[in-house]
């Protein structure tokens, strides 16, 4: 049996206190506080939130900003066409080649980078997200929980995260609903079902309001079970998490028949996520021969940018740096434009020793694509490997200005005080990356290491102060807040 991590934390923060084997994490609400009230958006998000910490420490989150801001960017056009959005999405990726992807608590949705390698087209991917995004605006979860009454909440808690979250480990799922109630399990089966055909019918209507053909939801699903019937035994995960009936194909079917047909072509940017993606697997040497056989037989799959882009991903990874600068020079041949190239343009002059070309490089993207991450952690690593960390400061700056939640930025802001010799600044701004991941016992211990630096003056001293003693309340409180029986 294949455990994550992740699905493991998300179980137990959950509550469900009949399985023997497993602890329970502190600080999210008890089944009292379930019971006694709504299962509010309020709780779904803390319950999300708590959940994600876990996630971003598990070997299958890929801290890939380029990824992961693609599947936002894609995400957030989705949900801003859902009319029962009232919430903030996440999206983020999973390295993992098995085709599933699944909806938390509180807007956190992951996908698994198998599921982005097996759509066949960006509307198909949009598919899966509309889906899950209406698992969450349509509150699939809190229905469960409200509709039960106070008996039932501990067995139900068990269901709905059997059916509706612990996606990413479809046995481990099964185990959940098996720790609940077996009776009051097997009487909300139909709901899930209900669920399910409910997701159908408002994800079309998101992926049609947002611009995508609505056929890439039944051509995705309808390959899946084909897929399922050839591999009865290794089916894949996203089928077994979400019941795929003939009445919901049907139904599907007959929905998307009485619309217009709408042929919608493929951002690059899902071509270059996917080629990104594909030049990672495998060998170096093995994906190399993979794109340079592409591009042999002409097998552009509408992009002949992006199987360009691939392949020269993976000869950068290959360590072939003058093969993947010919590579380049034919990017920039086709005129394509993405920050994704611009970035591995970086890269390439990085891995060539030439710094300060990645810095113009870099420098030159960055007013052409304000919003991406990736350009900002590229440029203040290039400063800081041309020794030029005031500028790498100055940039950090500027960024968390406009982005102060990045706790990347400040981390890479720590770095470079530490390249200054600044030990005051270092830890705060560690400090501060620490508690954006929520980890306040760390935050803590690098403010208390700001305080004996000696290095600051009094006003920097003075914020330090500050912002211990208000962290240092925010762990009293949680210290104080019930948790779950172990």
């Amino acid at each position: 049996m294949k455990f994550y991590p992740l699905a493991s934390t998300l179980i137990l923060g959950f509550g469900i206190l009949s399985a023997p084997a497993l602890s329970v994490a502190d600080g999210l609400p008890d089944l009292g506080e379930a019971a006694q009230a709504e299962f509010s958006p309020a709780m779904e998000r803390r319950i999300g939130e708590s959940v994600m910490l876990d996630i971003r420490r598990d070997p299958a989150w890929l801290d890939d900003p380029e990824v992961n801001s693609y599947l936002n960017r894609l995400g957030n056009r989705l949900a801003a066409q859902s009319a029962e959005a009232r919430q903030e999405f996440e999206f983020f990726a999973l390295r993992d080649t098995t085709l599933n992807a699944f909806a938390m608590p509180g807007g956190f949705i992951g996908v698994h980078t198998g599921l982005i390698l097996a759509a066949a087209s960006e509307s198909e991917l949009a598919s899966v997200l509309a889906h899950e995004i209406s698992h969450v605006t349509q509150r699939h979860l809190a229905r469960l929980v409200n509709k039960s009454g106070q008996g039932q909440v501990t067995s139900l808690l068990a269901l709905a995260v059997a059916i509706l979250a612990a996606r990413s480990s479809p046995d481990l799922a099964m185990g959940a609903a098996m720790a609940g109630q077996g009776a009051a399990i097997q009487n909300q089966l139909n709901y899930s079902r209900d669920f399910e055909r409910e997701a159908d019918r408002f994800g079309l209507g998101v992926l049609e309001r947002s611009g995508f053909d609505i056929r890439g939801m039944s051509s995705f699903f309808e390959r899946l079970q084909k897929f399922g019937r050839l591999y009865e035994n290794n089916a894949p995960g996203y089928l077994r998490t979400h019941p795929l009936t003939t009445e919901r194909l049907a139904d599907m079917g007959n929905r998307i028949q009485s619309r217009p047909y709408r042929q919608v072509a493929d951002s690059l940017e899902f071509q270059l996520v996917r080629a990104k993606l594909r030049a990672q697997d495998g060998t170096p040497r093995d994906a190399v021969t993979e794109f340079e056989t592409r591009l042999k037989d002409r097998s552009f799959a509408g992009s002949e940018a992006a199987v360009r882009y691939g392949l020269a991903q993976a000869q950068l990874r290959d360590r072939n740096l003058a093969a993947a600068e010919k590579q380049m020079g034919e990017l920039r041949r086709l005129k394509a434009v993405s920050p994704m190239i611009e970035t591995l343009a970086a890269q390439l002059r990085l891995k060539q020793g030439d710094a300060a070309g990645a810095v113009k490089i870099l420098r030159d993207a960055q007013p052409r694509f304000p919003q991406e991450r990736a350009i900002a952690y590229g440029l203040v690593e290039s400063l800081l490997e041309a020794r030029q960390p005031q500028q790498a400061i100055k940039v950090t700056e500027d960024e968390l200005l406009n982005y102060p939640s990045d706790a990347k930025m400040h981390a890479l802001q720590a770095q470079t005080w530490s390249l200054l010799d600044k030990r005051l600044q270092q830890h705060r701004a560690q400090a501060e990356s620490y508690v954006l991941l929520g980890q306040l016992p760390q935050a803590v211990e690098q403010l208390e290491l700001a305080q004996k630096a000696g290095d600051g003056n009094f006003y920097e001293q003075s914020q330090v102060d500050s912002r211990l003693r208000e962290l240092k309340k925010r762990l009293a409180d949680e210290a104080k807040q019930p948790k779950l029986p172990k």
